[in-house]
């Protein structure tokens, strides 16, 4: 497949800067992949569309307030993006400035933090061994909501709440898991009351979900890895409402590729904690998932191509079309997409 295949004309207005004022109001796209039939309506009235035997499992992981203002030994001011520590006070870690960063440069951070490049490869992350010991204190004090790049604007304090899902519990993303972005409490509770049962994963977003294809052939492309954990208890109520019938919603591209991460050939899933770099394409044979709930993705993403795998290409480019003329909004604040 040519990864130009997955490109689309998208006017620059349509890329949410901001998130819609209520959560729940973001407008839906429901698409039906048996009878491919497209329906406009509102995320609150999600509900009226999901399928009897429906059950949710959605991604509860908590976004870090990961962005780092430093400066190097040198004087000149950066960007630092935490994604995980790899090892006690070892940091992996993009920046700005990222080829001044070579090894044995020291970079100062607030709270009289320093950290000291330890491993330098071209076109790798960077090492930083961090001194004194640093705490989620350090960044709840000091740090930045990771906004996207793809919103031109500084982050706000409404994004500390906004850029975070109402059931985040478990912290470890740069990203938010965005399809879980237009739930509010009230629509949970409303989905829970209809019958609909809830259950949680947990997959660490990493700034990899950003990255563009840059390879000509989309199976030339090489995923990012991403920590991911599902309980026993998860994984045994899943296989559970499966056996009985039930239809898995999974909500948003992080929880399909948990699950389809963590399930056998057979289709169990497997629990416990493990690191994932599937990469789903069109041809691929969902084992667990029956229904997704997801945004709308940047132009020759690893997401548009995953949902174009679940719902078909032409349906989903279509779908996408349709989108642009009806002026959708785009990507991680942007509107959502339900494919049944």
């Amino acid at each position: 497949m040519k990864t130009r295949g997955f490109s689309f004309k998208l006017p620059e207005h349509l890329i949410a800067q901001t998130p819609a004022d209520k959560r729940s109001m973001s407008r839906l796209m429901v698409l039906n992949r048996e009878n491919k039939s497209i329906i406009h309506t509102k995320m609150n009235r999600i509900v009226d569309y999901l399928p009897r035997d429906t059950f949710m499992v959605i991604n509860n992981s908590k976004v870090r307030k990961a962005r780092l203002y430093g400066t190097l030994d040198s004087g000149i001011p950066l960007e630092v993006l935490f994604l995980n520590e790899e090892e006690d006070s070892i940091w992996a870690i993009l920046s700005n400035k990222t080829k001044r960063l070579k090894k044995g440069r020291i970079v100062s951070f607030p709270g009289n933090i320093k950290g000291e490049v330890i491993e330098s490869r071209e076109g790798e992350d960077k090492k930083l061994k961090i001194t004194p010991f640093i705490d989620e204190s350090f960044f709840t004090k000091y740090g930045h909501v990771p906004l996207p790049p793809y919103i031109q604007r500084g982050d706000l304090p409404e994004d500390i709440k906004r850029y975070q899902t109402v059931y985040a519990e478990k912290i470890g993303s740069v990203a938010a898991p965005t399809a879980g972005l237009h739930f509010t409490k009230n629509l949970l509770n409303e989905i829970k009351n209809s019958g609909i049962d809830i259950f949680p994963v947990t997959l660490h977003v990493g700034a990899g979900t950003f990255l563009p294809i840059r390879t000509e052939r989309v199976e030339d492309h090489t995923m990012h890895y991403e920590t991911y954990e599902i309980s026993p208890g998860t994984a045994s109520a899943i296989m559970n409402r499966k056996k009985s019938g039930g239809k898995l919603l999974a909500v948003g591209t992080t929880s399909v590729r948990t699950l389809e991460a963590a399930s056998s050939l057979a289709g169990k899933i497997l629990p416990g904690k493990s690191r994932t770099n599937l990469f789903i394409t069109p041809g691929y044979t969902f084992k667990t998932i029956d229904h997704m709930l997801t945004n709308f993705h940047t132009p020759e993403s690893t997401l548009l191509i995953l949902a174009s795998a679940f719902a078909g290409y032409d349906f989903i480019m279509h779908a996408y079309h349709e989108a642009v003329k009806n002026e959708y909004r785009f990507f991680s604040y942007g509107d959502a997409m339900l494919i049944i």
